[in-house]
């Protein structure tokens, strides 16, 4: 059961950055999600799945996965494609 490390990024519709400084582990899913027949909803008997586990620092996660012997790949977070600026920025006066 092979386990992702990652950092989340800023959400789209938010310019807060609370929810990115964690680390999370995620597994990879063990089987395929299949309809159920009577109601038609979507599910799977992988209860994994549903694990996000968070962690302060890279390495904790890493020694986590360590520990448990559980496989893992490691995704870098992207760099901040633009610099933030001040509302007060834009009423600058250039000479």
């Amino acid at each position: 059961m092979p386990a992702r490390i990652y950092q989340p990024a800023k959400t789209a519709t938010s310019s807060g950055r609370a929810k990115t400084r964690w680390w999370v582990v995620e597994f990879e899913p063990r089987e395929r999600p299949e309809a159920e027949r009577l109601v038609g909803w979507v599910g799977s008997a992988d209860t994994e799945r549903q694990l996000f586990l968070r962690f302060s620092s890279r390495e904790a996660a890493v020694q986590y996965c360590e520990r448990r012997g559980i496989a893992y790949e490691i995704e870098e977070p992207h760099a901040r494609a633009i610099r933030p600026k001040s509302y007060a920025a834009n009423f600058l006066r250039r000479v």
